[in-house]
């Protein structure tokens, strides 16, 4: 698949904290979702591609292309941040004004139906939205400049779960086509886990891994199992594990080569949020 966007060994030093050469590719038509503890660097990794910061080292290449280089990939990128960048004086009715001054993609009749869908009054100042609404938004805003890519951080937080999944089917909707894409980065795992195609996983600032989220949903499993069967595992069999005071939680990348191979352990699936926190309060074996 050709990528839409490429980052290639972002780097930024901040003192107590280094974003360490970062890469992902993300393809046409697809959504990757980027996870991470706080402070693991999530925000820092969007910040060094839209350029909001000056990154150390590393390119990013959209449609090929630096960019650094032009003005156009600002146009054709979408980017929704966790809290609202507009002034809590303006209404949605003037916003969609300063909207369209400001990219010349803008389709007010996208952004009314918009308006329309998420019932946000064009009216009230943002100072009278919830901040639910003040997401949806920032989500109408990004949606009607006819970008090409969206860049969420945290898009979803703040609202109720059904306009959660309603917000979902909007991305999917959005990356049908099979020439837009989407970078998500989200705490709520359950939201990557029905809409994402992949998941980079960075911890304190480095990628530990960029996968599909198939591979991690249908593959990996948690074998938990006593000191003597955890002694006998090879280590390169393990990604990560955790000792509790009755077992040991071990993170395996085949369930079921690991159901076969100890057949008197309790082999779970795995979600998301179980390999993210036996990456992050676990020991990693490799």
């Amino acid at each position: 698949m050709e990528n839409i966007m490429e980052v290639k060994n972002l780097t930024k030093q901040y003192s107590g904290f280094l974003l360490d050469h970062v890469s992902f590719s993300i393809p046409k038509g697809t959504i990757m979702g980027l996870i991470g503890e706080n402070g693991a660097g999530k925000s820092t990794t969007i910040n060094g591609i839209l350029e909001l910061i000056k990154k150390d080292d590393g390119e990013v290449l959209f449609e090929g292309k630096d960019i650094s280089a032009g003005k156009q990939p600002k146009e054709d990128i979408g980017v929704v941040f966790d809290e609202i960048n507009f002034y809590e004086r303006l209404t949605p009715e003037k916003v969609g004004k300063i909207a369209k001054a400001t990219y010349k993609q803008w389709n007010e009749s996208v952004y009314q139906n918009y308006l329309n869908r998420f019932s946000l009054p064009a009216s009230k100042t943002i100072k009278e939205l919830s901040k639910g609404m003040k997401m949806k938004l920032s989500i109408a805003v990004a949606l009607s400049h006819d970008p090409k890519l969206l860049i969420l951080d945290e898009a979803t937080s703040g609202l109720d779960p059904v306009m959660r999944d309603d917000i979902l089917d909007i991305f999917l909707e959005f990356v049908q086509d099979e020439e837009h894409a989407i970078l998500l980065s989200s705490h709520i795992t359950t939201d990557l886990e029905k809409i994402a195609d992949y998941i980079t996983f960075i911890h304190n600032g480095k990628v530990l891994f960029c996968k599909e989220k198939d591979e991690l949903r249908y593959r990996y499993g948690i074998l938990r199992c006593g000191e003597s069967t955890f002694a006998s595992i090879a280590k390169e069999e393990m990604l990560a594990y955790r000792k509790t005071d009755y077992q040991y939680n071990v993170l395996m990348e085949d369930k079921e080569e690991a159901r076969r191979k100890y057949p008197a352990e309790v082999v779970d699936d795995a979600t998301i949020d179980d390999i993210l926190l036996l990456y992050v309060k676990g020991e990693q074996a490799k």
